[in-house]
Order: C-alpha cells, then sequence, then structure tokens
C-alpha cells in the first residue's frame, strides 16, 4: 500500500507556460515547496524570484530530471500542452522515476487517454474545463460553477423565484428539484449552513449541490 503523501509535501512543476507558471505560483502562495522546471532559460529566470526553486532542465531527459532530483518527489506537475510528444515522454519519465502522484495537461481527449495510460494518475483539461464553466455562468444567474469528475457540480447562484420567501423544505427544493442547497450569505453577513426550516430572500446568493442537469434546470426556474 502506497504511503499516504503529507499535504504539505514539495511538488515539481514541469513547464513554465500559462498553466504550469499559474500552478506554480499558486502553490508558492500557499505555502508550498516548488521546483519549477523549464528548457527555456529566459522562462526560469523570470520565475526564479517568485518560486522556491527554478532550474533549466530538458524533462524529456530521465538523465536530467534524475539529475534535479526529481525521483524524491511525491507530486509532479507535467504542465507541458503544446508538443504531445513532449508531454507524453515527460509522463513516462516520471513513472518509470517511480513518482507517487502525477498530474499532467492534456489538449485533447486522445492526448489524454494516452496519458492516463502510461500512468497519469491526474489528467487536466484547462482550456475545456475553462470553457465548460464559462459557458455555465453566461448562460444564466450562476456566478461561480465547480464541476466534479461524475457529473456533480457545486453552484453559487441568486435563488430562483419559485423558492424565495419559503423554507427550503416548503419550496420543495430536495423533493421537486433533485438539489440540495448547502448555504445561503446574506447581505453583510457570512456564509451559513442551511437547514430545512432556511428561508432565501431575493439578496440572498445560495450555494447549490447536485447534478449538472437539475442545477440548470433549477437555475431557468422563473
Amino acid at each position: 500500500m502506497v504511503d499516504r503523501i503529507k499535504h504539505d509535501a514539495p511538488v515539481l512543476v514541469i513547464g513554465l507556460g500559462r498553466f504550469g507558471a499559474a500552478t506554480a505560483g499558486q502553490l508558492d502562495r500557499l505555502g508550498r515547496e516548488v521546483l519549477a522546471v523549464d528548457d527555456d532559460e529566459g522562462l526560469v529566470q523570470k520565475w526564479s524570484e517568485r518560486v522556491t526553486h527554478a532550474v533549466v532542465a530538458d524533462a524529456r531527459n530521465i538523465d536530467a530530471l534524475r539529475q534535479i532530483g526529481a525521483q524524491d518527489f511525491s507530486i509532479a506537475v507535467c504542465a507541458v500542452g503544446s508538443s504531445i510528444e513532449a508531454s507524453v515522454l515527460i509522463t513516462a519519465n516520471l513513472v518509470d522515476l517511480q513518482v507517487p502522484q502525477i498530474w499532467a495537461k492534456a489538449i485533447s481527449a486522445s492526448h489524454g487517454k494516452i496519458l492516463q495510460r502510461i500512468g497519469a494518475n491526474h489528467v487536466i483539461f484547462p482550456e475545456r474545463e475553462a470553457g465548460e464553466r464559462t459557458a455555465h455562468l453566461v448562460s444564466g444567474r450562476m456566478l461561480d460553477f465547480i464541476e466534479f469528475d461524475d457529473d456533480f457540480a457545486l453552484v453559487k447562484m441568486y435563488p430562483p423565484k419559485p423558492i424565495r420567501g419559503k423554507n427550503l423544505k416548503e419550496a420543495g427544493v430536495r423533493s421537486k428539484h433533485r438539489v440540495t442547497v448547502v448555504g445561503v450569505k446574506s447581505p453583510g453577513k457570512p456564509f451559513t449552513y442551511a437547514t430545512e426550516q432556511t428561508v432565501v430572500s431575493n439578496h440572498d446568493l445560495i450555494i447549490v449541490s447536485g447534478t449538472e442537469g437539475d442545477i440548470e434546470k433549477f437555475a431557468a426556474l422563473e
């Protein structure tokens, strides 16, 4: 059985394009130790002052990865997406070095399938996910949208008219609409957990969970 990876374990980030740089920068802000790697000296120099360590190396070469100690990391992110060949080679190298948790960026479904087959534990589709999220946000009352793997979503939104002024049980949020109001925020107050007796008003914000389809129907109620 693989030992549980520590929540503050250092992270190896390979590729300092927009996605890799954003990942490395956010990890650094969260207080995580980061080793950022790219074969572009200019990018490495730019990021050397913003993350714990940044080095120039060609991660397509397994010996170069060994030299920077990639095999000692328990978490690695392959953020190289523009070249599928490079992405696949780097991910395969990380697998060969027995890095326990490998996250890899993919630019297409077939690219993602290859990455999974060679051993990436998590495949990320940043452009597709951002596009899907934006589509949900521009199409209705949703203010924020997070979708999980199994068609389950968590959404911040204004309450639809039919449920305003009633408690959540009377409004039939779960029985009629098959979604759950998880939390409510009234103006000037923090978010609070919702109960069946919670009454929402015109000015409240709500956090709703459920399947993507049920939430879309719920958000469209007039």
